[in-house]
């Protein structure tokens, strides 16, 4: 694909690739992730790992060093296990961070993670502060429970917004989470809904509006979207190289056209992420497990 076909491309409101083939793509993705995006969302285990092991500050920094060129903020999801150090070696790198503190039905390690929030926020390393991730969608947690979490982070954080993560319309269904949050983060991922790529924009979008009519008058920003570049067809969903490469295009097309702020999922392939999403967990990196863009 010559590189005027491909400014070309950026740089009409179209979302339509009939007749490109996959070098084309991969030329056109290529661009895009130069041209920047708003944000990404920081995966920070090598192979062999997974949650609950120790971080260290080299493969965070390394990874750090491998995204910084192509995206303004980024986002991590604990506050503890060396995941604390992410917001820290960001803010040396000049990033913006969204610091999530990871809540789930260990009521220990909850209050370690939201003091762990609280004090990265006192060191001013945190841009926008979450407190928990789809806790409703995965039960961890009763709608009264989260919301004390979230009224007591308040409470504590100041001079930052404070929100809470979860698929878009978990917002819609929880109303008073709604509207303890400063700012609404929502996950909107129509592969997981089984949408066929072709639609996957407009599914997206609606998504979006969505979280945006229960939000009120809040911002909306979304916090995770992406596609698998391989794994099992979820209904109409199909896991592919090519689809995931559209799928990035448009999304970051439209974050760029519309000011959407996106933070894209994910930054690095990991494998752990099999055992709880099925063969698909483990290939929505822009970068593969061994920190190769796959484009």
């Amino acid at each position: 694909m010559s590189s005027s076909r491909a400014e070309k491309y950026l740089s009409l409101a179209t979302y339509n690739f009939k007749g490109y083939n996959e070098d084309e793509l991969m030329s056109m993705a290529r661009k895009t992730l130069e041209k920047g995006m708003h944000g990404l969302c920081f995966s920070p285990y090598v192979e062999g790992q997974k949650p609950g092991d120790q971080l260290s500050d080299n493969q965070i920094r390394r990874r750090l060093e491998i995204i910084k060129p192509y995206t303004k903020w980024v986002r991590s999801f604990s506050c503890t296990e060396g995941n604390e150090n992410i917001p820290r070696l960001a803010k040396e790198y000049g990033m913006k961070t969204l610091v999530g503190a990871w809540l789930g039905n260990d009521r220990e390690s909850n209050e370690k993670e939201l003091e762990g929030l609280i004090q990265l926020t006192n060191e001013g390393v945190v841009d926008i502060a979450a407190i928990g991730n789809e806790v409703l969608y995965r039960g961890d947690l009763t709608e009264s429970e989260l919301l004390d979490y979230i009224h007591r982070g308040k409470v504590e954080i100041e001079d930052v917004p404070v929100g809470y993560v979860d698929a878009y319309y978990e917002f819609r269904d929880h109303p008073k989470v709604s509207e303890a949050c400063d700012i609404i983060l929502a996950n909107c991922y129509p592969f997981w809904e089984g949408c066929e790529m072709d639609y996957s924009l407009l599914y997206i979008k609606d998504m979006y509006r969505q979280a945006q009519e229960a939000a009120q008058g809040k911002k909306v920003i979304i916090t995770e979207t992406g596609w698998p570049s391989q794994g099992t067809n979820l209904r109409g969903a199909l896991p592919s190289y090519q689809n995931f490469l559209k799928y990035f295009i448009n999304t970051q097309k439209w974050s760029q056209e519309a000011e959407i702020e996106i933070f894209f999922f994910s930054s690095f392939d990991e494998s752990w992420k099999v055992g709880t999403e099925g063969d698909v967990g483990a290939y929505w990196g822009l970068w593969d497990k061994d920190e190769n863009l796959k484009f």
